[in-house]
């Protein structure tokens, strides 16, 4: 399995980081923090290049606000120097869930009953 991995690391951005990516990481990156889900922020020696190494799937819903806005360069800090001040009323980071069994369904949705369930529902059949 570990060949397989390999390869597909070679060929494919989707599975973690590419070989190059890793190699380019190894020689010029530098470790500039973590967040909660694991992923790890990089930027090289003159701050010119930014990024950052997914851990699992690499989705860019995954990246918090506040590692988003030092990502593009909305603040110089990173949220390890300088942590983003949040109200009260804010809610926990989410990845985007569109197309996920936990993704939002409004009320009267296919996805929120089956038919069965539904009183407003009635099948038809031919006489």
């Amino acid at each position: 399995m570990g060949i397989l991995n390999t390869l597909l690391r070679a060929v494919t951005w989707w599975n973690g980081q590419t070989l190059n990516t890793q190699f380019f990481t190894w020689r010029k990156g530098n470790k500039v923090g973590e967040d909660a889900q694991g992923n790890i922020y990089y930027r090289n020696a003159d701050d010119s290049r930014r990024w950052v190494i997914f851990n699992g799937e690499a989705e860019a819903s995954r990246v918090s606000p506040e590692w988003h806005g030092w990502l593009h360069r909305t603040w110089d800090e990173p949220p390890t120097e300088r942590p983003l001040a949040h109200k009260p009323w804010e809610k926990p980071h989410l990845e985007n869930l569109t197309g996920t069994a936990m993704a939002y369904a409004p009320a009267g949705s296919i996805r929120q009953s089956r038919p069965a369930d539904r009183r407003d529902y009635e099948a038809w059949s031919p006489k």
